[in-house]
């Protein structure tokens, strides 16, 4: 089932073109790393895709079965003070505010939700536990778990293995395959090029402004 068609998508910041073609379908299940020269565009089609940016010209046509207003997203630039006050299962709830319109408290379905996110991440067991007092990897399964309560359709990540150590990268990336596996499609800006960092089906990569997408085996092969 196609979830996600841009049609010839160009995208300005201003009067400067940073995407002038991007014409590509997501099926469901999809895992796509974008990948890219710094500043070829990555953030840019990310937004435009979510529609924070207005395309100039063409267009992002979702998929009957996916409402844009419960994508998650989980942004490079993301301001979680680490000494936050507030607990991991009180972030995590909080990726559900989107849904809850003038609701002041979380309906059960939400909690339930919640917990299963961070279950599935292997972090129900910080639940009670204060953000500040939690390692890097911790924070930002945290953070993704967060990106999940809005979601049960598409996630998308502007390189969310940023600041992590190997080990903690290796987690990170392992919680995400499971969660592909479990059905979630994922769109994954990454700036790790080695094939095992390149862990999805799919490639979008991004070159003097035009997008193409490839299998991940079609993308090695062209550039090993």
């Amino acid at each position: 089932m196609t979830l996600l068609t841009l049609k010839k998508l160009r995208l300005k910041y201003g009067e400067q073109t940073i995407v002038k073609d991007a014409s590509f379908s997501l099926e469901s299940g999809d895992f796509a790393c974008v990948v890219g020269a710094n500043g070829s565009g990555k953030s840019t089609l990310i937004k435009g895709i979510l529609g924070l940016i207005k395309p100039a010209e063409g267009e992002v046509i979702y998929g009957e079965d996916l409402d844009r207003t419960k994508i998650g997203y989980l942004p490079q630039d993301i301001r979680q003070d680490a000494n936050f006050p507030a607990t991991v299962e009180e972030i995590v709830l909080s990726g559900c505010l989107g849904h809850m319109k003038t609701r002041p408290f979380y309906c059960r379905h939400e909690k339930q939700h919640a917990a299963e996110s961070m279950k599935m991440l292997g972090i129900e067991n910080l639940a009670k536990k204060s953000f500040s007092e939690l390692s890097g990897g911790q924070r930002q399964k945290t953070l993704l778990a967060r990106s999940l309560s809005a979601t049960k359709q598409l996630l998308i990540l502007d390189e969310p293995s940023n600041n992590l150590d190997y080990k903690s990268r290796k987690e990170f990336y392992t919680a995400l395959k499971k969660l592909n596996g479990n059905g979630l499609t994922i769109i994954m800006i990454t700036h790790d090029l080695d094939a095992d960092d390149l862990i999805g089906n799919k490639v979008i990569a991004l070159e003097n402004g035009t997008a193409t997408i490839a299998k991940i085996e079609e993308y090695l092969e062209k550039y090993k």
